[in-house]
């Protein structure tokens, strides 16, 4: 079953969205192992431009009432991308949010990331808990995605309570699909609604932790540590569902559950 509910809740009208996070695409940066942040504004290269074609390919016929993506161009670029092969998406404008920067890295930004990771050793810290000088703490990437998370919430809320979709169930069913294979509509068939955000490697880390740590959100069954707050690869996937009920004037969030985590299976034919 979904893990414990956010607030008490007993058969209250609640309204489930999906949210599915996509790291972007391949850079040449990637490629040759350097760190870009927000400084380095990189577009895809020739198989990051592959892996978001196959991306849009595999979520071609998955609904989204909601496109979101970093204002970075590798992100926008893979976001776009994705939208071009979407049967559903006539008419959806993608919203670019600063919100969903990648990390700053400070005086990182643009070495390798090796040379990063002797960086944090150094300091006796991991790479990903790590903050350069002039670079952003963990902490305020999280304030970035609570920003992002509460955001959404309240226009998603506001755009789809009154149409009679909220329904009475407050603890839906947890999901069973694989953490890492099955198909492209997992969790979202009863959505009320389907959000698509295209963002980066360590915002998306740092968000799966928030989300699991702090909120308490559920995972598939056999989710290991390891591969839970392990970097996503390039367009690899992550899908939860979110529940929230209306409080006052304001949506609250009462459940998140995970569908499955850094799925890519879509890019599996191009190695």
């Amino acid at each position: 079953m979904c893990g414990p509910a956010v607030r008490n809740l007993h058969s209250m009208k609640t309204l489930t969205f999906g949210l599915t996070l996509v790291r972007h695409g391949e850079t040449q940066c990637n490629k040759e192992g350097r760190l870009q942040g927000q400084a380095i504004d990189s577009p895809l290269s020739e198989t990051g431009l592959q892996q978001a074609e196959a991306a849009g390919r595999y979520l071609r016929e998955v609904k989204f009432s909601h496109a979101f993506a970093s204002d970075m161009l590798r992100a926008k670029q893979t976001a776009e991308t994705i939208l071009q092969h979407n049967s559903s998406s006539s008419g959806l404008q993608l919203a670019v949010d600063s919100l969903l920067k990648e990390k700053n890295f400070g005086i990182a930004e643009g070495g390798r990331v090796q040379e990063f990771k002797d960086m944090a050793r150094a300091a006796g810290k991991s790479f990903m808990d790590f903050t350069p000088p002039q670079g952003e703490t963990q902490e305020q990437v999280k304030e970035r995605v609570k920003r992002f998370l509460e955001k959404t919430l309240q226009q998603i809320g506001a755009e789809r309570w009154n149409r009679g979709e909220p329904d009475d169930t407050s603890t839906p069913a947890s999901p069973e699909a694989s953490p890492i294979e099955g198909r492209a509509g997992d969790g979202v068939g009863d959505a009320a609604g389907h959000a698509l955000v295209v963002t980066h490697g360590v915002y998306m880390y740092v968000a799966v932790r928030y989300f699991v740590e702090e909120l308490q959100c559920s995972l598939p069954q056999g989710s290991e540590r390891a591969h839970l707050f392990s970097l996503s690869p390039n367009t690899g996937m992550c899908r939860f569902t979110v529940s929230m009920r209306k409080e006052g004037d304001r949506f609250v969030l009462t459940r998140i559950c995970c569908v499955f985590l850094h799925r890519q299976d879509h890019v599996k034919d191009l190695h």
